[in-house]
């Protein structure tokens, strides 16, 4: 998750910075990602508090 947040970071930063439509692209591709991530936390979480 770590990982995709960086990504998003540096990439968001460029499409803010310099116009960088690429970064762009990559940046709400990486939200996707952490999206995805933290619906898997969610499921695990609640999962482990039924125990």
């Amino acid at each position: 998750m770590n990982a995709q947040y960086e990504a998003f970071h540096s990439d968001a930063g460029a499409l803010l910075e310099s116009g960088n439509k690429a970064a762009g692209t990559r940046a709400r591709k990486a939200t996707l990602e952490m999206t995805k991530l933290m619906k898997d936390f969610r499921k695990m979480s609640i999962e482990a508090s039924k125990k």
